[in-house]
């Protein structure tokens, strides 16, 4: 079968598709694409199935030789690409021939990339998925120089598109559009008024799982214990520290502190691209501001 062999994997690469919905029941949460707008975009770039596996990259530095020649598209954080040294765009289909290596650089805006290739990449799926979950621990290992990674057969349609125009990833402030969460009469009533008025950054302690915050504090109106309740991606959870942590792709199933609003599923893929230093700005949808 044919394979990419990984040469360096930069701070974080992994195995993703779009995750296994529907197990939160037996302690296994959705996992998959942190950005699934570009992920799907790199998979219908090369022609594949929108939910073949690819390789997410966190801030660049994934390098990989091809045995054969393939065809691969790389989308989300627009890192410099080159082909055995030659540039070559973000979000367009790109020839890899046998023996070449492919190397991604550091995004210059944006935190994760995507690279699908024609055939998708054909690790062995756990409970139905190839997707790295990296808080359960299933699904592959993050990949690490000298794996070898199979390539599916490639499918019979062919790419219908040379590139794809897509919006830049902003590099300064991200705008997430928030619903009151579940727990939201668990906070003061200036807490939400906070939440939306002033921005919050991203801080290093951020990861698949979740992104921690620093901004003001939302001070709680009831101090007793919560006990765990389901949690989803976008849930804005507040810990004794009073500063929120945003959930994302690989979230637990369950938390024990309250959550004072959820992100809307249409902008988790924005939240997905915010690195560290970057500032936040939560808004409510147009249906919460109306009530």
């Amino acid at each position: 079968m044919s394979c990419l062999e990984v040469l360096a994997t930069g701070p974080l690469s992994t195995i993703q598709d779009l995750g296994r919905p529907g197990l939160a029941n037996i302690g296994v949460g959705p996992s998959g694409a942190a950005d699934t707008g570009a992920f799907r975009l790199a998979n219908r770039l090369v022609g594949n199935d929108e939910g073949a596996a690819a390789v997410e990259v966190t801030l660049g530095g994934l390098a990989v030789r091809a045995h054969r020649d393939l065809t691969v598209a790389v989308t989300g954080a627009p890192c410099p690409i080159t082909v055995d040294g030659r540039a070559e765009p973000t979000n367009a289909v790109l020839r890899i021939p046998a023996g070449t290596e492919l190397r991604l650089g550091v995004p210059p805006r944006g935190l994760r990339s995507y690279l699908a290739v024609r055939g998708g990449i054909a690790v062995e799926p756990v409970l139905g998925s190839r997707a790295t979950d990296v808080l359960a621990g299933l699904g592959p290992d993050p990949l690490a120089p000298g794996a070898l990674l199979p390539v599916g057969p490639a499918p019979a349609r062919f790419p219908l598109v040379d590139v794809a125009p897509v919006a830049p990833c902003p590099d300064d402030e991200i705008v997430l559009r928030v619903e009151p969460g579940p727990r939201h009469d668990w906070f003061a009533e200036s807490a939400l008024t906070t939440l939306v008025s002033c921005p919050y950054e991203v801080t290093a302690e951020s990861n698949r799982i979740g992104m921690r915050l620093d901004g003001p504090a939302l001070e709680r109106s009831r101090t007793e214990e919560l006990p765990s309740e389901g949690m989803v991606a976008g849930a804005l959870q507040v810990p004794p520290a009073a500063r929120p942590t945003l959930f994302l792709a690989d979230h637990p199933v369950t938390g024990g502190y309250p959550v004072i609003a959820v992100v809307t599923a249409a902008d988790l893929d924005k939240a997905a691209q915010a690195r560290p230093g970057q500032r936040i700005r939560f808004r409510f949808t147009r249906r919460s501001a109306a009530r």
